[in-house]
Formats: structure tokens, C-alpha cells, sequence
């Protein structure tokens, strides 16, 4: 199986709002997806059809080999979910709700559970609902690793998190998908924090009004993404950035300054050169989150 997700004009409408329209999405076995978007793009309804906790208008997705429409308990039982609205029974402690779940998983890792409890510094003894929101996302996180499942949903996991939790819950999951020799792990992870997702993923999508934008792995995004900066001469008037996929950032004295989405194109630097045969061109790099943030404000 090449793909663990993939969905084929896959659409939710609510009443007026079309929620996810026609998405089109492959998500590679083995690899750590992450969706960004504005608020209301569509990233949580996407992950709740491919869980199937909400049936699609139109289209179909398959997760694992299966019509996410059919998955049954055996095939949720390879599927991870942890949701940052997830509710917890607060009257039990984490240790009895691993030693709840541990039955309902036939490729339980106790070894796994015990090492997690101890690398996420988890206490076993106080009820959830005395425990902070960084501490019962841990346990949620725990409970869904333990049974080394083939995939793992996460949907916006570390909202509201301290950067030493939202540490300890990146460095739990490079360390279990690094073990893609003895069981590959795929994780779906949509998130606003761009910096997390920048040490976190491999693959990034972009939606947008519920539209998928593009997807692609990161060091593809990031080699065509650069900010350009156009200088020009004493007394020269320099023209706007006008080509499709330039997206002027602004103007500052004889500087005018856009990002080219298509730098990895063969005749990107001749474009540039071209346009303004008189300037100087200055090139760098953008981060993940600088790419997001200039995504965001085209869709604006």
C-alpha cells in the first residue's frame, strides 16, 4: 500500500457551507502529513470524514485499504485519534485508563506504554479532571501509541500547550515514526502551529474555504518558495510584480518586495532578471511559517 489515505473528490456541505469541496488528497505511507489552513478551511471536518464521524455529501476515501465509510472496529483498532476537544473520563487516572484500553488492542506494546509513560513524565495516580490540559493530551497521545497503530489522526494537538509539553509530545512521535523498519507509522496531524509542524512533517497541504490548495513534501515547498527583493537605481522607477505566481509583499523607497511561489522553475532567476534588467535582485529563503503566513494573506 503506497498511500495510507486517499480521497477522490471527497465533499461535506452543511446546509449553505460547502465545509470540504472536492478533495482530492494522498497521504503516503510512513510519511507525518501536516494540513494548514485559516480558521474555518476545512481541516478538522476533513479528518472527521476520513474517521467517519461524519459522512461525506459527496466523494469517497479510503484510509488503510478501506472506504472510510466501512471502517469497522478491527480496522479503528490501527487507527490512532487524538483531538484537542477530545473528552476524557476525568474520574479515572491515566493508569486506569491504559489499563481500560489495553484490552481492545490486540498489538498492545506494554514495553512501549511504560516507556512513553515515563519519556511524557505522566503521573499515574491523579484523576484527569485535576490535571492540566497539557498533561490529559499526553495521556490521549499515550493511549493511541501504545498499540503502535498503522495511523495516527491528530487534530490540532498542540493548541494551547506549553512549549515544554508540546517538546515532550514532538519528540514522543519522531521517536516512534523513526521506527518505520519494524512497523511504519503514518501521521495526519492539522495544527496552527507552523513551527511544531516545521520539525514535525514531511508532507504539507494547504486548504483553503475548503479547498485543497496543493500538497507536497516540505523540501519541495520550500525550495520554491523565496522572497525577492528588488533594488533599483538612483532616479529609476522600477514596475510591480505582476506574474501569477509572484505575490507582492509591498514597497519601501526604491525596494519593492515579492515572494516567488515557482523559484524551483528552470527559468525562474532569468524571469526575475529580465523583468528588472536594471535592479539588484537579492534572494533568500522563507521558513514554513513565513510561507503560511503569505498563503493566508493571498487567500484573505
Amino acid at each position: 500500500m503506497s498511500n495510507a489515505i486517499e480521497s477522490v473528490d471527497l465533499s461535506r456541505r452543511f446546509r449553505r457551507l460547502e465545509a470540504v469541496e472536492a478533495l482530492n488528497l494522498q497521504v503516503p505511507a510512513g510519511s507525518v502529513f501536516g494540513l494548514v489552513g485559516p480558521n474555518g478551511a476545512g481541516k478538522t471536518t476533513t479528518i472527521k470524514l476520513l474517521m467517519n464521524l461524519v459522512r461525506p455529501t459527496l466523494g469517497s476515501a479510503v484510509v488503510l485499504g478501506t472506504d472510510s465509510r466501512r471502517l469497522t472496529p478491527r480496522d479503528l483498532q490501527r487507527i490512532g485519534y487524538v483531538s484537542e476537544n477530545q473528552r476524557l473520563p476525568g474520574w479515572m487516572t491515566p493508569a486506569r485508563l491504559l489499563n481500560y484500553c489495553r484490552p481492545f488492542y490486540p498489538t498492545w506494546d506494554e514495553a512501549l506504554c511504560r516507556k512513553l509513560q515515563a519519556d511524557l513524565n505522566l503521573p499515574s495516580n491523579a484523576r484527569l479532571r485535576t490535571l492540566s490540559r497539557g498533561t490529559r493530551m499526553k495521556t490521549a497521545l499515550l493511549a493511541s501509541l501504545a498499540y503502535r497503530p498503522d495511523l495516527l489522526m491528530l487534530d490540532e494537538p498542540f493548541s494551547g500547550l506549553d512549549p515544554l509539553v508540546r517538546d515532550e509530545l514532538i519528540r514522543a512521535l519522531l521517536e516512534l515514526a523513526a521506527e518505520n523498519d519494524v512497523r511504519p507509522l503514518t501521521v495526519f496531524v492539522s495544527s496552527h502551529d507552523i513551527e511544531e509542524l516545521e520539525r514535525l512533517a514531511d508532507w504539507i497541504g494547504f486548504i483553503d474555504h475548503g479547498r485543497l490548495m496543493f500538497a507536497e513534501p516540505v523540501s519541495s515547498l520550500l525550495a520554491r518558495f523565496r522572497r525577492v527583493d528588488v533594488i533599483a537605481a538612483d532616479g529609476v522607477a522600477l514596475r510591480p510584480a505582476t506574474a501569477p505566481d509572484w505575490l507582492p509583499q509591498g514597497a519601501a523607497g526604491r525596494t519593492i518586495q515579492f515572494i516567488d511561489t515557482n523559484h524551483a522553475a528552470p527559468d525562474a532567476e532569468r524571469r526575475i532578471a529580465s523583468t528588472w534588467p536594471d535592479a539588484e535582485i537579492r534572494v533568500s529563503p522563507l521558513s514554513l511559517r513565513e510561507i503560511f503566513v503569505a498563503l493566508v494573506r493571498r487567500a484573505s
